[in-house]
């Protein structure tokens, strides 16, 4: 059986695919990143917190993304103060390296 090392993107889950793609463009804090899975797929995928968070630690620990609290007091938000997330280089490259995958994969001629 090959090697799997943690941080080969091809070995990325389709959550962590979901949630890297959820911070291509811009930093989101947990919530953000739940909505934005939900509206992409029209409701047919879905996040919650239970896994979310366990993902994007994972995700930090691998390098790639990074997180920051928020600068907002608290009663500014529900009370809780947001922790936001931002794809890394090493995050952009590993969704790249993925789909550059799938796409040789897809496009592969039968030998038969």
């Amino acid at each position: 059986m090959a090697n799997r090392k943690a941080d080969d993107p091809l070995n990325l889950t389709l959550t962590e695919e979901a949630i890297l793609n959820a911070l291509m463009f811009r930093e989101r804090y947990g919530l953000e990143i739940m909505n934005a899975i939900a509206q992409a797929s029209h409701g047919d995928r879905t996040i919650g917190f239970s896994s979310l968070y366990p993902t994007l630690r994972k995700l930090e620990k691998r390098g790639f993304v990074t997180s920051r609290w928020g600068d907002e007091r608290p009663d500014e938000t529900t009370g809780a103060r947001r922790r936001y997330y931002k794809i890394t280089g090493s995050g952009i490259r590993a969704i790249e390296k993925k789909q550059a995958f799938l796409k040789t994969l897809q496009d592969l001629n039968p030998a038969f």
